[in-house]
This record gives structure tokens, sequence and C-alpha cells, in this order.
């Protein structure tokens, strides 16, 4: 069967896409986010998965106001970078896995969640810059990223989003359905956007390192009294784009220990937060299964 062995944590941060490819890793404010990513991008050639299955949120390039999916996976052979307004990423085309991505769809539509299946799908920063971070910058002629890519948006854009409780269950219900996949896959799972930061009104620039650490200490602790948090302590605590962080949930509610069977706790791997890079918080985990 398939099965999921480790979960990767990152923001998404659309500047730092652009400071990649615009050359600016190594200018001082820059070198300090992308030194978090070192460990990352070593520890992803000596654990290279089948397949990531990859959680983020569209920002109104793939999806309008018009019409916006709470939960959409992408069953398509490949997904090409989105023209965000300022023409799209000089990286890759992502290659799907339309088979691994079906299965997962029909597991859990099955298991009683309601999934967008996308057939057809442009894929903006949120998926690109940890794709990025976590394999090293890639340009369009270097070939491919290091392995197929299923993308799972959630709507954490256009309220009402889902509650963390939610985005927990549906990790387990994901899990059960890679464990249902008879093929021998090394899957990862990759929980993206947050942490802290509001976009506008008066709280704009607001960044809440306390609670930010807070978050990934329980994350790592207790995930399941995580899941519990209510939307209005993310808009309180984290501002009104800190709920990104129940994209998060998805990711550890697929882990072992986070499943009917209570496996064993995860191994932190690696851990990395600072503040700032752009006008947000930059926090990072990686957790490898016992």
């Amino acid at each position: 069967m398939a099965r999921i062995t480790a979960s990767v944590y990152t923001s998404h941060v659309p500047a730092i896409g652009a400071a990649l490819d615009l050359g600016k890793n190594e200018e001082p404010y820059w070198k300090k986010v992308f030194g978090g990513y070192d460990f990352s991008k070593q520890w992803m050639k000596d654990n290279k998965p089948d397949v990531v299955f990859l959680v983020f949120n569209d920002h109104a390039t793939a999806f309008s106001l018009e019409m916006i999916p709470t939960f959409a996976i992408g069953t398509a052979a490949e997904y090409q970078p989105a023209d965000e307004g300022y023409g799209a990423r000089p990286v890759p085309t992502v290659i799907g896995h339309p088979e691994l991505a079906s299965h997962i769809a029909q597991s859990v539509i099955q298991d009683d969640f309601d999934l967008t299946i996308v057939n057809r799908m442009d894929v903006d920063h949120g998926l690109t810059v940890p794709l990025s971070l976590m394999c090293g910058q890639q340009g369009p002629k270097d070939g491919a990223w290091p392995c197929p890519v299923i993308p799972f948006a959630v709507n954490v854009v256009q309220y009402p989003v889902p509650s963390g409780r939610r985005c927990f269950a549906l990790g387990q219900a994901i899990r059960r359905a890679v464990e249902s996949f008879d093929e021998p896959l090394n899957v990862h799972i990759w929980g993206t956007g947050g942490m802290s930061h509001q976009l506008q009104g008066p709280r704009a620039g607001l960044i809440n390192r306390e609670w930010d650490n807070r978050f990934l200490d329980r994350l790592i602790d207790e995930p399941a009294a995580l899941a519990q948090v209510p939307h209005i302590e993310y808009v309180r605590e984290a501002g009104s784009e800190g709920i990104e962080l129940v994209m998060w949930l998805i990711a550890r509610g697929a882990m072992a220990d986070c499943s009917s069977a209570a496996g064993a706790k995860p191994r932190v791997a690696h851990r990395f937060y600072h503040v700032p890079a752009s006008n947000t918080a930059v926090g990072h985990l990686i957790l490898e299964e016992n």
C-alpha cells in the first residue's frame, strides 16, 4: 500500500518567490529567510517522496470570487504556473499524479467529505513557493520538480472557511485514502500558508511571534486540541490572513499518531521561524513518521 512518511509545513509568502526569481536570495534581508531552508533542501534530496500531496490556498487565480470551493483536489496530469498579474513565475510545470489523486477523491468523498474535482487548474505562489523552498530554485528549462504533486486547494479567502476541526478530520481521511491505494508509494503531505499576518486595515503588518511559536508547539505536541481553536482566535491573535494556518491541520491530521490506530508521535526533523519576510512571519516544520 501507499504510505505517508512525513509532513512538511511552511509559509508561502509571494515575495519569497519574487526574491528567488530576481536573484535576491543572497541579499542580507533574504539570506536569513532562505538559510532556514538549507537543511530542508538537503532533507528533500535524502528523503525524496514518490508524490507530494500539497495543501495550499488559491489567491484568486484558479478560482475567483464568483466560485470558490471549500476543498478542491487537482486530478490533472500537469499544472501550469499561474499568471498572478505580473507574469507566471519562471518555474517548471507541475506534474500531477492523476491515479492517486482520483483514488483519494473517491475515498474521501465516500468518507463523507465533499471535494471539488479539478481537471484543469493553474497553480499560483501558494503552491510554487513551497516547492522552491524545499526543492531549490528551478527554472522552466531545468526539466521538472523532483516528484509529482497533487494540488489540494482550501478556501481560506472568502468566509465562511472550514474549521480547524474539519481540516484535522479531513487529514485523517486523507491518510486512510492513501493507505488504501494499492501501489507502494512514499507520500509526503504538506500544509502551507501563514503564519501571523494581516494585509489590510488598522492592523496591517501584524505579527505575533509568541502566538506563532505556541502554534508550532501545539501542532507538534497536541494537534487534536489545537484543532479545536475557533476562527476568532486566529483572527484576533494571528491577523485576518493568519486563518491560513488551518491548512497545516490537514497535514498534521494525516500523521500516524492522529489516526484511529494511534501510531507513534512523529519526530521533529527541522523547525524554523523568522521575522520578517515581506509583511509576515515565516514558519517551517518537518515531521517524520517514527
